[in-house]
Order: C-alpha cells, then structure tokens, then sequence
C-alpha cells in the first residue's frame, strides 16, 4: 500500500463462518474455524471500492482508477490486510460463540488460504478454569485500631508549638542570640561580581536552625538592629546554576529586625493557627494522623490473614500460559535455583488474583473513572510541588493507570469481604503495634530467604511494610 495510505477495513465481523471444538483438554481448547471465500470476496471488493476513491495513480483521475489496476499492483498487501482483519474478527467472534473466558493470547494456525479460497484456521486457546467461590462467611480476621496515648499527643503539640512559634521584637540595643528571628537585606557578590539572586529583601531566619546556607546563622550572632555585616558562605554544591555551585560567596547584610521567641501557649488560639476550629479539634487530628501512620502496615497483615484462607479454601487449575508469564516477571536469572520458589509464588498470585476476580464479578464489583481520579487527586495532594509531575506521569503511562485501578479494585474487593467475614476488634497501642509490625516484617523476610534458598538481593526482595 502506498506510503501515507490510510490503511482501514470494514469493522462488520464476518457472517459465513463455521466453528467447532477441535480439541479440549483440561483447560487447553483448539478450535477449527472456517470462513466462506464469498465472505472473504466480498470483503476484499469494499476494501478495493474504498481504495478506489482514495489512491492517486499517474495516468488516471483521482477516484477513476479501476479496481483491477488497484489490484495488479498492491493485491497481496491489500489481500493480507484483509485476512488480518478477518482474522481478529473471526477470532472474537468464535470466543464470544462458544462463550469462553480466554487467558492471554490465543495462538492462530493457518491451514488454508489465498484468494478464490475458503480461509482455514484453529485457534488454540487457554482457558480461565471455572471457579466455585467457598463461603467466605466462615473465615475470620483481626480488625487492629491504635490507642494513642495521651503523653504521646501532648508530646507532639509541645513539638508543634516549638516549630511554629511566634516572636517578639526585641530592646533596640540587645544583641541577637541563639533561637532569635533576624530580618535583613542582602547583596551579595562573587569575585566581586553580582549574580542573578544576588541580592535579598526581608529575609527571616532562625539562629541556630542553619536552613539558609551552611554557617551563615552562626555569623549573624551578636549583631544589633541596624548594623551592616559581612558574612561569607558557600553556595550549595547542588545550586541549579552549575557555574555558582559552591563558589565563596561575600553577603553584606543590613540587620533590619531582631526577635526573640515567644513561647506558644497551647490554646484554642494557637490551634486554630494551625488550621483547627479549636484545641480539641487539633488534638483530634493529631491523634488520627498518628493512628494512620500505622494503618497501612496493619491492613496488610489483615489482608494476609484473608488472603491465606483464600488461598487454601480454593482448588485452582492454574492456566500454564499465565503461570509462565508469572514466573518470568519474576526471574531475573534463567539458571538461578531459585526457579521453585519463583514458581510457587507465581502460582500463589494468580490463583488469588483469579479467586478475587470471580468474587468482584459475582458482587459486581467495579472501580470508575471518578474513583481513579480521586485517588491520583490523593497523590497530588501528598506531593506539594509536584502536581504536574504526578499529572504527567499518568497521562503518559496508561499501565500506570490501569496498575492503579487494579490496586484500587483489589481493595474494594478486600473491603467487600471485611463485610462478610467475622472481624475480630483488636486495639494496639503504639509500641505493641511497632512490635507486631516488626514480627510481620520479619516473619516475610525469613520465610522469603527460606523459600528462594538465600538468593542474591537481585533476584529476590522481601516485600516490606512500612510503619507509615
């Protein structure tokens, strides 16, 4: 076809066609399928009557040039887009006959073809393996929640007090201290030269808490109000201008201000600073942020108790395809001993992702676009800064996407089976939950290491959970 030829074929799927089961073991089936060469005729006449009003050929008017004359020069390619089409065609069409649930991708033997032939093909095919879901009602879990303490809560508002607190300026004479607030201008100069950001207006920082450049606080301790000083400091080593990285660096500062820290009292007022109605709404929040820092981690090991019954209360014929596929996702090395191990887990997976799946399609069970959405909106709210980054990344990477709604699915299906199943209530405190997360880690990790015969930190990774 020519170069810049849009290449398109008639979506209607084909009518004459025969299928029968050739053969079926276990859960490998192959069909014979047989397309009529009238049906294939015809659809190679409308692909060549569209041609006809799209091909420029030297010698004839756009649109008058004779199919024949399309089809003494580009036949074959023209046949072979065809064929390919019905192909794809006749393949959904046979599964959706005999109503089967396909695993992956079914492979095409051709056995006849050309023109003024019938197309003569099987399709061998793997099959998902039929599942009967056991009650699940019988199966039980530990539903964990955190006691946070109140010494633990008070701790954390005295830190909060410290971190936002306020200041008060200071006698016009005294000299700045350690943990005193300095407002001053700057110019700065390198080599005695200016540069872009050079030069600094009411700039404040905190002595002792050395966040503007490293030791220039410690050079601003013992100024007044008013005095000019010179400090001398580095540029960061990673300074987005790579030809100021690190270059000494002469500021003259103008100390326009100095405050000394004002202790915060730890009322309804300094709350509602920080962006709660009052004390006991920031307490509130506190406390469920400290609560969620464990969640995840005690989730998962609610989720692997489920799972584990899951597992063992199921029979599966695995799919040798989709194991296959498994087992090289996870070999990183062909030679490895490792190999077993690898197999088992692969396994493992797919025959819970299979059992999850019936359990989402009998309870109907789905995640939507709004759902997704609100979860990578979740994202970019973690990641101030990086909205866009986070934006970007998923519309560039539709595996993101579907990797995400797969997760997302997973839950639901997780939380669907918390409301069947009898939930234990089980309240930790925080050092109890430390130490069962611990033991949960650790329990993977040596069961990991036993199971892949202490293979190399390549081909094997326990999967940790973290306390946040």
């Amino acid at each position: 076809v020519p170069q810049g030829l849009r290449v398109r074929v008639s979506s209607c799927p084909p009518k004459i066609m025969k299928v029968h089961v050739k053969s079926k073991k276990g859960l490998k089936t192959t069909l014979s399928i047989v397309v009529d060469k009238v049906e294939i005729k015809k659809k190679l006449d409308f692909r060549l009557a569209e041609l006809q009003n799209q091909i420029d050929l030297k010698g004839f008017r756009k649109g008058k040039v004779p199919p024949n004359v399309i089809k003494s020069q580009f036949g074959k390619a023209i046949y072979g887009e065809v064929i390919d089409k019905i192909l794809k065609e006749s393949t959904t069409e046979a599964i959706r006959e005999k109503k089967l649930k396909v695993a992956g991708q079914p492979k095409i033997d051709l056995k006849t073809f050309g023109e003024g032939k019938d197309l003569n093909f099987s399709l061998e095919l793997d099959l998902l393996p039929e599942i009967k879901l056991n009650q699940i009602e019988k199966y039980k879990a530990t539903d964990f929640s955190i006691k946070v303490e109140k010494n633990i809560i008070d701790e954390k508002l005295k830190n909060l007090a410290n971190e936002f607190k306020s200041f008060d300026e200071k006698i016009s004479d005294s000299k700045s201290e350690i943990g005193d607030q300095i407002i001053f201008d700057y110019q700065a100069t390198i080599d005695d030269k200016e540069f872009e950001g050079s030069e600094g207006k009411d700039v404040a920082i905190e002595l002792g808490k050395d966040l503007f450049l490293k030791d220039f606080d410690k050079q601003l301790i013992g100024v007044n109000k008013n005095q000019k000083k010179t400090v001398t400091a580095f540029l960061p080593r990673n300074h987005p201008k790579k030809e100021l990285a690190n270059k000494k660096t002469i500021f003259v500062c103008e100390i326009k201000n100095i405050k000394s820290p004002k202790k915060n009292k730890i009322d309804d007022e300094f709350a509602k600073k920080l962006g709660a109605k009052n004390l006991s709404d920031l307490t509130q929040k506190i406390k469920n942020q400290i609560s969620n820092q464990y969640t995840m981690a005690l989730n998962s090991i609610t989720k692997k108790e489920i799972m584990d019954q899951l597992e063992k209360s199921h029979k599966i014929e695995i799919p040798k395809n989709l194991l296959e596929n498994e087992i090289k996702s996870l070999t990183t090395d062909p030679s490895s001993k490792n190999n077993v191990a690898n197999s088992k887990l692969a396994e493992k997976r797919i025959k819970l992702g299979l059992i999850l799946n019936e359990l989402g399609e009998k309870n109907n069970i789905k995640v939507n676009e709004q759902e997704i959405k609100n979860e990578i909106q979740k994202q970019v709210k973690s990641m101030p800064g990086q909205e866009k980054l986070v934006f970007e990344y998923y519309q560039k990477n539709p595996s993101a996407t579907q990797h995400l709604q797969s997760t997302l699915y997973e839950e639901k299906i997780i939380n669907f089976i918390k409301t069947k199943i009898k939930l234990e209530k089980k309240d930790l405190s925080i050092k109890e939950a430390e130490k069962m997360i611990s033991n949960f880690n650790e329990s993977n990790k040596v069961k990991t290491s036993s199971d892949n015969q202490k293979k190399d930190s390549k081909s094997g990774k326990s999967k940790k959970i973290s306390k946040k």
